[in-house]
């Protein structure tokens, strides 16, 4: 008997730099997260730029993301993206100082 197809998951760590400090894009990724099944966290880096680390099916993970830079799209200047298997070291999906 199969089991059917592997739903792909991952770890994604994308870096946003442009103006994405002092203008709410932590809180506003908390909001957007909860409206999806992601893990991880979001965190203001010393170097001006704005850490998500996000874990949970690839899909869900683009649409997630997707939605957040629709929102943030005039903040956003560049960003970096890191993809590796997922750790599920996470149970929720939070704000880091």
């Amino acid at each position: 008997m199969s089991r059917g197809p592997e739903i792909a998951r991952e770890r994604r760590e994308i870096f946003y730099s442009g103006n994405v400090q002092g203008v709410g894009f932590r809180y506003t990724t908390m909001n957007v997260s909860s409206n999806f099944d992601v893990k991880g966290y979001v965190k203001n880096l010393s170097d001006g730029r704005v850490e998500v680390l996000a874990e949970g099916e690839t899909e869900v993970i683009d649409r997630f993301l997707e939605s957040l830079e629709v929102r943030m799209k005039g903040y956003i200047e560049g960003k970096e993206v890191k993809v590796s298997p997922e750790l599920k070291e996470f149970t929720a999906f939070e704000v880091r100082a």
